[in-house]
């Protein structure tokens, strides 16, 4: 009985010790997104699209300044842009710009590994998958011929799906789903507390709404990401 007693007492002191080493942080940055233009996954890296992220993470301890496990919780911008025709077009060819800039609130669960370099300095390298819930965004068109310019813009559409229901009655074509869920890979360096790092989001889930063929299947969101953060 004293020995478990004894056992008891050391578990919940390894418990309050490893709780003592959690880290509540800050970090946000500049993405450069993309969607995918085929089913393999390529982008066309002229539709690219500055935005930006900021949010908020936790740094669980597994093995102390060797492995963390590290869920966040971020908004963060999305899309592309698409444009068609010459900017110093003549009379008789319009020049059209499309730009969608879904955003989301993003909650990605990494793992991220170590490598001590110095006495308040690591380099660490992180993976794992995220989750996603659309919550605005806008799609704007702008098009030029003969010097004239015109432009419309329009909140983007949400199916209010669910992450495994293909039956849903309110899909369509000219909306986007609701829920993305993808992978990420980052590398970086924490010197003190302050994070450097950079990152790839993959995205998994197909962007549009409507109906499952191959004409839209290839949508998914890709994003490049450069971030600087704060750990308490």
């Amino acid at each position: 009985m004293t020995k478990k007693i004894i056992l008891s007492f050391a578990a919940l002191a390894i418990s309050f010790g490893a709780m003592s080493q959690v880290r509540v942080g800050v970090k946000g940055g500049w993405n450069l997104s993309s969607i995918s233009v085929d089913n393999d996954g390529s982008v066309d890296k002229d539709r690219s699209l500055s935005g930006y992220h900021i949010g908020a993470i936790v740094d669980f301890p597994l093995i102390k300044n060797v492995l963390s496990f590290q869920p966040g919780v971020f908004y963060t911008t999305k899309g592309a842009k698409l444009t068609s025709g010459d900017k110093d077009n003549d009379a008789t060819v319009p020049y059209v710009k499309y730009t969608t800039r879904p955003q989301y609130i993003e909650v990605p669960v990494n793992f991220i590994g170590k490598i001590p370099v110095g006495e308040n300095a690591r380099l660490f390298a992180g993976v794992g998958p995220y989750f996603a819930f659309g919550v605005a965004g806008k799609n704007k068109v702008s098009s030029t011929l003969a010097g004239v310019t015109t432009s419309s813009e329009s909140d983007i559409k949400w199916d209010d799906d669910t992450p495994f229901n293909d039956g849903d009655p309110d899909r369509g074509l000219n909306k986007y789903k609701r829920f993305d869920w993808g992978g990420n890979v980052q590398v970086g360096a924490e010197i003190h507390n302050v994070l450097l790092s950079a990152q790839y989001g993959l995205g998994f889930g197909k962007i549009n709404s409507g109906g499952d063929d191959s004409r839209n299947d290839k949508n998914k969101n890709r994003v490049f990401s450069v971030s600087v953060g704060y750990l308490f």
